[in-house]
């Protein structure tokens, strides 16, 4: 009897392991921004509906590609996925040369998360006091100069698809991240700066920033004397910032939907949600039917931006 009852613990023991083996969500960041502290406030929650552990993998460096594709590369078992954002699953396919992933083909969608809005910021002692103000800058005869946090990014493609639509005279001062750029921006180095809004908004709030604009539907009710970019005639800059989960191409529906509404029930829960907020981070929840038409329609977005400019990302 003993003898059956440890074969049969034997026989059981690999479906076990199966089971508590860990869910590995890849990050194509390193710690500490806004992807990854989405995972982590995500992740304790989702697993406890997964019934299985959920493992971070940070996986940072060349604008998301190298996370990226290990997470295209990784088995359709369900098992990994990655949480991907407008750069990783929409821009780089038309602004990374040689990218060794698909945006679309590589993968399947299962969840929006998460969006952030963009903002165009001058120097406190600017005269623009309006982005009418700023594009008349452009146009006088001065040549003006705005930030990004690095060439082919999110903040360089919307300043100058802004600046071409503008008919303005403006020069590019590529930064390696966002930190240096808002330094830069504050010190007056640079004319202006498109910013994701929680990089920029406690210098607002300390006057050391002027906010111009806001990518934002509607008035943000903390600033409620900053215009959307709608209001202020720019309406094409009402470009997000948003994140979302994806499975490699070939995972099965059902685990798909599985996932999704683990992350998505885990994003709807009260202490997770004001932590999103404190992170500047909106709730944007998606399933997988949905987010697939919206990156679908993002993808067409930035390929029409990158036409427009001519971007590509550093090498």
């Amino acid at each position: 009897m003993k003898r059956r009852l440890f074969a049969a613990s034997l026989l059981a023991a690999p479906a076990l392991a199966r089971a508590a083996s860990p869910l590995r969500l890849i990050v194509p960041a390193p710690p500490g921004g806004s992807t990854d502290i989405l995972a982590r406030i995500l992740l304790d929650r989702a697993g406890a509906l997964l019934d299985q552990p959920v493992v971070v993998d940070n996986r940072g460096g060349a604008g998301g590609i190298i996370g990226t594709e290990a997470a295209a590369r990784a088995a359709a078992d369900g098992q990994t996925i990655i949480l991907g954002h407008n750069q990783t699953h929409a821009s780089n396919q038309f602004m990374a040369r040689g990218l060794p992933y698909h945006v679309v083909d590589s993968f399947t969608p299962v969840a929006r998360l998460a969006t952030v809005h963009h903002a165009t910021v001058v120097p406190a002692n600017s005269r623009a006091r309006s982005m009418a103000a700023l594009i008349e800058m452009g146009r006088g005869g001065r040549r003006v100069s705005y930030a990004s946090s690095q060439a082919g990014s999110a903040s360089h493609v919307i300043a100058e698809t802004f600046v071409r639509r503008a008919g303005m005279d403006a020069v590019h001062v590529p930064y390696r991240g966002g930190g240096p750029a808002t330094t830069d921006t504050v010190a007056g180095v640079v004319d202006f700066y498109v910013s994701t809004w929680p990089g920029v908004v406690s210098l607002v709030r300390e006057g050391r920033l002027r906010a111009l604009s806001i990518g934002a539907p509607r008035r943000l009710p903390d600033f409620p004397d900053l215009p959307t970019v709608r209001e202020a005639g720019v309406p094409f800059m009402q470009v997000d910032a948003w994140f979302g989960l994806f499975a490699p191409r070939g995972v099965e529906a059902a685990r798909v939907d599985a996932l999704s509404a683990a992350f998505l029930d885990a994003l709807s829960q009260p202490e997770v949600a004001a932590r999103a907020v404190q992170a500047g981070l909106n709730a944007a929840p998606m399933g997988p039917a949905d987010f697939t038409i919206f990156q679908a329609a993002e993808v067409r977005r930035w390929q029409e931006m990158a036409v427009l400019t001519g971007i590509m990302m550093e090498s």
